[in-house]
């Protein structure tokens, strides 16, 4: 019996449909012409310009200060809040899940709109740490759920058998449990890294003045009239965030790997 093409003809469309506008907005980051209904001829005019653009380098600012600092953050949290989700249950314990998956399907708008109406009730001025609290509050969860997945498949003999070499639970922890997660850990934090660098809904409800981060940046250009520019900012944080996703599969397979051995 022939096989039927269709499901190969709807994969293609879907791949076009995805990857197409993509596509198109890097060929024209190369384009010399100011609107993208004319090309003019390959150049690379607005990747130089954007070395000039003051607000834009002000806005890269702030939005790694903003990444870096959540990253932390959200690594701390969220692998504590993983080993406790996966050593303890109980009723207790399923609240905690509740709470740490929550953000995970809340709507960003509503979370934005909800985040707002907090840091305004208790009094808060809007800015820079705002934002670190908002990115926080939900790339806690994404951190939880990757270093959850990789102690699900942890296998914990290794930590009784350095416990009965005479390893204490802190030096255990420390010498073997942390270096057998770190490429989970680090997984994690590189997703909340790239959460927080893309984040604009939520962001755009928290920000304050003077704390205007790179999508509220390119926002306001595409207001304003500044396709070239966006289309090669937009092409250099596409390859940023390809690359961060590569090695993101790269530590979580050779975490799985080192399991294996």
């Amino acid at each position: 019996m022939k096989r039927s093409r269709i499901p190969l003809f709807t994969t293609i469309a879907v791949l076009v449909f995805f990857y197409l506008p993509i596509f198109v907005l890097i060929l024209h980051s190369f384009n010399a012409s100011r609107f993208s209904g004319s090309w003019e001829g390959f150049s690379l005019h607005w990747y130089m310009r954007l070395f000039t653009e003051r607000e834009i380098w002000h806005a890269l600012r702030n939005t790694l200060i903003v990444a870096a600092s959540t990253t932390v953050v959200s690594v701390i949290l969220g692998t504590t809040a993983a080993f406790a989700l996966h050593r303890y249950s109980g009723r207790l314990q399923r609240g905690h899940y509740t709470l740490i998956y929550t953000p995970l399907v809340v709507p960003d708008i509503l979370m934005g709109m909800s985040l707002l109406l907090f840091f305004v009730a208790i009094g808060m001025s809007l800015g820079l740490f705002t934002i670190f609290l908002a990115h926080t509050s939900f790339c806690v969860s994404y951190v939880a759920m990757v270093v959850l997945a990789r102690l699900q498949d942890f296998d914990f003999s290794v930590i009784e058998a350095a416990r009965d070499l005479g390893a204490n639970w802190w030096t255990a922890a420390w010498r073997v449990l942390l270096p057998l997660l770190a490429p989970g850990i680090a997984a994690g934090g590189l997703l909340a890294f790239t959460l927080s660098i893309d984040d604009f809904v939520i962001t755009f409800f928290v920000t304050g003045p003077g704390a205007t981060t790179l999508p509220i940046q390119i926002y306001s250009m595409i207001k304003h009239g500044a396709p070239p520019l966006i289309n090669a900012l937009s092409t250099i944080l596409l390859l940023v965030t390809f690359i961060i996703i590569w090695l993101v599969q790269q530590l979580s397979e050779s975490g799985r790997k080192d399991e294996h051995v």
